[in-house]
């Protein structure tokens, strides 16, 4: 029996767009191109586990930053913060549809050498020209503002407290997926299986179903998260995009802290950012870190006993006595050229594109992405923010994009 919403099977036998994966990337480009005045053709969003028990975007942490280091990325950002706080308007004031907001503890990232205290002044300087508030911070000033953490091994701290900390992105999901079936997008749970491109292999034809069906297609989007290579693999196509882990734990304290905890980015490579009023949230990679089977979401518990915990504790002591009550493995669809997204047309396969590998921040950019990847199929091209820099090409040439800021 299908999901609410979802069809059995497709009513049609050929759509103008045909979107693999139905979680938050799918649902905001199918919401978006529903939105368009110049697109009237039809969509089909196919979403092998309509339940969304193990799709990326229901394992999130759910958070939100503007500093990154390459402009378009803090903008793609900003873009959604404002986006967030007028869904209701932007969703074509639907009394049902509730306005967002972002808890603005921030983000403080710890440089422990001179290093990459270097490139925290630097991010610092396009963030700024990019309109963020961001500010640098000496351990003595952290130490003052912050006075539970452990800073004698400190350099330079980061943190910008406007429209950057923890957000509601499962409720954005959930209204970028009702009104796109609402307003005229089919959803069908099925997993896609196969690939028929035209004799000259410049096009995808049709996809094909493990029901055994076959739909034929205008534009195939691939948004199938940490499978993205799987989907892509079906046209012949390679992309740098693989599984990667990622572990979250919730946890209490026996001695709380008696302020907002912001999401603090230790030097180890661990995390951890207030979760509610008495609850806070950690996560980490793994160690090693290597790619996963898109099925396997099982915890390494001696991650947390090895690596997670002690961190914790060395960087605020006051976590020395902490109580585990959830935790969870999601997976990154980890780009492993530049760790950024894959945006647009293959260089070859003309109708098949990418939204694939974002490696973490794609929740926070999705509202920009879904755009975005609707004026290429409307138009042939973009025409708000200028996505160019996220195309194939680059793959393809090994040319990566550099982002410092990456966890």
């Amino acid at each position: 029996m299908a999901a609410k919403g979802f069809g059995a099977s497709p009513r049609r036998s050929s759509y103008d767009v045909v979107i693999i994966g139905g979680a938050i990337m799918g649902s905001s480009t199918a919401w978006w191109l529903t939105q368009n005045p110049d697109f009237d053709g039809s969509i089909l969003v196919l979403e092998r586990d309509p339940s969304y028990a193990w799709c990326s975007t229901a394992h999130t942490n759910s958070c939100i930053r503007q500093q990154f280091s390459m402009d378009l990325n803090i903008r793609m950002s900003q873009f959604t913060a404002d986006f967030i706080r007028d869904l209701r308007a932007n969703m074509g004031g639907d009394d049902r549809v509730p306005n967002l907001t972002v808890q603005n503890y921030g983000y403080l990232y710890l440089a422990d050498s001179e290093g990459f205290a270097d490139v925290l002044r630097a991010n610092q300087q396009v963030q700024l020209a990019a309109g963020a508030e961001t500010e640098l911070l000496t351990a003595d000033q952290i130490a003052a503002r912050y006075p539970f953490y452990q800073l004698d091994d400190i350099v330079l701290g980061s943190i910008n407290t406007r429209d950057e900390g923890y957000w509601d992105g499962g409720t954005l999901f959930e209204w970028f997926r009702r009104k796109a079936m609402e307003q005229g997008a089919e959803y069908v749970a099925a997993e896609v299986t196969g690939m028929t491109l035209n004799a000259a292999g410049t096009r995808v034809d049709s996809v094909t179903l493990a029901c055994g069906e076959v739909v034929s297609c205008g534009h195939l989007v691939n948004a199938s998260g940490p499978r993205a290579a799987r989907t892509a693999a079906m046209a012949g196509i390679d992309i740098p995009v693989e599984p990667r882990k990622r572990y979250t734990w919730v946890f209490t304290a026996e001695n709380p802290i008696d302020m907002d905890l912001p999401l603090t980015i230790d030097p180890s490579g661990v995390h951890v950012r207030q979760d509610g009023p008495t609850t806070y949230l950690a996560g980490s990679k793994g160690d090693p870190d290597p790619a996963a089977d898109p099925a396997d979401f099982t915890m390494d518990h001696g991650l947390w006993e090895n690596t997670v915990w002690p961190a914790i504790a060395s960087r605020i002591p006051q976590f020395e006595a902490i109580r585990v009550i959830n935790e969870w493995t999601g997976q990154y669809a980890y780009n492993l050229l530049d760790q950024n997204a894959i945006l647009g047309p293959h260089d070859r396969v003309e109708n098949f594109l990418f939204q694939n590998g974002f490696s973490g921040h794609g929740l926070q950019q999705s509202p920009a992405m879904g755009r975005g990847m609707s004026e290429l199929i409307t138009y042939g091209g973009y025409r708000t923010f200028d996505l160019s820099p996220f195309a194939y090409d680059r793959i393809a040439e090994g040319r990566p994009i550099l982002e410092r800021a990456v966890i």
